[in-house]
């Protein structure tokens, strides 16, 4: 096992270097327009690290910790909303016929809209940019988080449910005896992809109504023509969606 785990982690480092090395090529020596524009890894890394960096973020820099602060606290406030509301709705989704046919209509309506369609509506609904942000990154989150925990009490064998019943089981028993615990796998699963889903939404969001956060810093760095700065926010994003699904896993 330790063998294995040594095999993926070089595997893990080469696709890093391979990747390092077509972006640096990319940029340095295909004679495209379009690659000539982006920054290479080499200045990322130089301003990323920089004491004194060009633009003004870097790893030195507190507005550089300012911005994941706001970022973090507002994806783990939506990625716990979501959890709290999510996993009930998709069991009651998934336990009870009655429930599921009146909910999946309108759930299955709202599910497609992108997180960025709901942008305005949450500006007009809430009273500050900050719920707003919250708002639209734990939707996204809420509908993976209920989908995955529907689909894993749909999946629980129906002989459990029946044997249940034979033993004189109450409602509530079958929920703590059976429908969690047959369940846990698709919840956990679900909650790794609502975690990165948070993360990839909470930028979206926090492009259009924040004045803080990574998504922010992003934006205005493209506005400022930074663009270095634009590829440190993307690539701390990663990272912080990563640790973040990994803490879950």
């Amino acid at each position: 096992m330790i063998a294995v785990n040594k095999q993926q982690f070089w595997y893990m480092w080469v696709g890093y270097a391979l990747a390092l090395t077509a972006w640096y090529a990319a940029t340095n020596w295909l004679p495209v327009a379009a690659f000539e524009r982006l920054p290479g890894p080499l200045e990322v890394i130089t301003e990323w690290f920089s004491p004194d960096p060009a633009y003004g973020i870097s790893v030195f820099t507190g507005d550089y910790y300012i911005h994941i602060l706001y970022s973090f606290y507002r994806a783990t406030a939506a990625f716990l909303m979501a959890v709290l509301l999510g996993v009930p709705l998709g069991i009651f989704m998934g336990w009870s016929k009655t429930f599921n046919d009146f909910a999946s209509a309108l759930f299955g309506l709202l599910r497609p809209i992108p997180p960025l369609a709901w942008v305005p509506l949450a500006i007009l609904l809430f009273p500050s940019s900050e719920s707003a942000v919250i708002y639209v990154t734990f939707l996204v989150a809420f509908f993976a988080t209920t989908m995955n925990t529907y689909v894993g009490v749909r999946s629980i064998d129906r002989d459990y449910f029946r044997a249940a019943a034979c033993l004189g089981s109450r409602p509530r028993h079958v929920l703590r005896h059976v429908i969690v615990p047959g369940a846990l796998p698709h919840i956990f699963t679900g909650l790794q992809i609502a975690m990165g889903a948070a993360w990839f939404s909470l930028a979206a969001g926090e492009m259009i109504a924040s004045q803080y956060g990574l998504g922010y810093m992003i934006f205005e760095a493209y506005n400022l023509i930074q663009f270095p700065t634009i590829v440190i926010g993307m690539a701390t994003l990663g990272i912080a969606g990563y640790l973040s699904s990994a803490a879950i896993r």
